[in-house]
């Protein structure tokens, strides 16, 4: 199932490697990221047993899950409560922006996972990306997003893929107008991936980013560009640890992150096994949880 298919359903760095697990997440409040897991890695397993595989998840060793969409028969009460029986806690939810009837889907999911960052996931690509006058004009959307967030009592974010970076518009890559024109309580969540497939050091952009970088995805693989990309369908990734990723430069430089956010797109092989050895990586590796 491609991200398509799936949203249908619901209608090298600048930190050395050498440095020792506690000196690379130094960070100004001297709290350490906590692991959460992306669930669109495993979409086609909750389509298929949704308490089977969030029980697998949590026995993992994660508590926290970034939600997207759910499968059209799985209700947000009917995924909460299931979250809730596992003993899993939500750090961040992927949502529509909330315009029109999205307002009230915006709200709901908020407080059915009872959680406070709400991510717009950004697929597929916007053309607007493609002129500077384009970029105000989403510029201003997500503003307005915000400031209807932060009316809730809610945070509001962004999350890239790859144009964000390769689109140069005015001059420079659209990322840089979106950190430099968006609200300032606007958050990002920083696809390292997707930066990396762009041509870009992942751990540069996120120490760009500084406070700002509140999540990031972390996801490992060949992190190459793809002609493929725009139809969805990525080169198979891997483990973390195991690609073409400076992962001990990205966590470094998280040095503001709430949570390191693991996701696959798309795997060969079993994506429980994969997950399971992403969420060891970073646990005793960098003693995270």
């Amino acid at each position: 199932m491609n991200r398509q298919t799936f949203l249908r359903m619901i209608g090298t760095g600048i930190i050395g490697t050498t440095l020792l697990p506690d000196e690379l997440l130094a960070s100004p409040s001297g709290v350490k990221p906590k692991i959460s897991l992306q669930l669109y890695t495993v979409r086609n397993e909750i389509a298929k047993d949704l308490e089977g595989t969030l029980k697998r998840i949590a026995d993992m060793g994660f508590k926290y899950v970034e939600t997207a969409f759910w499968p059209k028969e799985i209700s947000l009460e009917k995924a909460a409560s299931t979250l809730k029986k596992a003993g899993l806690k939500v750090s961040s939810c992927h949502i529509e922006l909330p315009a029109g009837d999205n307002k009230e889907v915006f709200l709901q999911t908020a407080k059915a996972f009872n959680c406070k960052k709400m991510i717009w996931h950004g697929w597929p690509e916007d053309k607007r990306y493609s002129s500077p006058e384009g970029t105000k004009e989403l510029i201003k959307i997500y503003n307005e997003a915000a400031a209807f967030a932060k009316s809730n009592g809610l945070e509001f974010g962004l999350h890239n893929h790859w144009w964000e970076y390769r689109n140069i518009v005015g001059g420079k890559p659209v990322y840089e107008w979106l950190l430099k024109e968006t609200d300032p309580s606007i958050f990002f969540e920083i696809d390292t991936y997707w930066v990396k497939v762009a041509g870009f050091t992942p751990a540069q952009i996120v120490k760009k980013f500084g406070p700002r970088a509140k999540l990031l995805h972390m996801k490992d693989g060949p992190a190459r560009w793809n002609d493929k990309l725009a139809e969805d369908n990525p080169d198979p990734m891997t483990s973390l640890g195991k690609g073409t990723q400076n992962v001990p430069a990205i966590v470094g430089a998280a040095q503001y992150a709430d949570f390191l956010v693991v996701e696959m797109d798309k795997v060969e092989g079993d994506v429980f096994q994969k997950i399971k050895e992403s969420y060891d990586y970073l646990h005793q590796k960098f003693k995270l949880g």
